[in-house]
Order: C-alpha cells, then structure tokens, then sequence
C-alpha cells in the first residue's frame, strides 16, 4: 500500500458519501484542511501520511467499517 493509495482512497471514500476532503474532515472534527493536497508532503518532500486516528474518525463519523475505506486501495497494493 503506497502512500498515494492512501491518499486516493480518502478522497473517494469522500465522494462516496457525497463530501470533499475537506467535509469529510469537519464531520468528523477534525481540522477541515487534514486532508489538504498541501498536507500530503513536507516542505522537505517527505511524505506526509494519514494518522490512524483520522482514519478512525472518519470511519465512525460515517459509520463505515475499515473495509469500506480499504475497497478503495487496489488489491495489487495489499501485502501479507
């Protein structure tokens, strides 16, 4: 799973329940820019990655499961 993937998967599981990035993020209070472009890489180039609490939110925020925030990383990223 790269970080692009990621990053994708957050803006479709947006627009799957009718939001941008940044409603998403609001509805579950979070910063309404988290899930900015701007965020996603230091002013180093480093990647900036999603916490494990953002996830969470907004996956009880829209009472969705991690597998439906998963469904949208492609299976060829997936590693066991």
């Amino acid at each position: 799973m790269t970080h692009d993937d990621v990053w994708r998967a957050i803006e479709q599981f947006a627009m799957e329940h009718n939001m941008s990035c940044s409603g998403l993020a609001k509805c579950s209070g979070l910063d309404p820019t988290t899930f900015n472009k701007s965020k996603r890489w230091s002013k180093q180039g480093q990647p900036r990655w999603p916490s494990t609490n953002s996830i969470s939110k907004i996956l009880a925020s829209t009472g969705a499961n991690l597998e439906d925030f998963t469904k949208f990383i492609p299976s060829d990223s997936h590693t066991m």
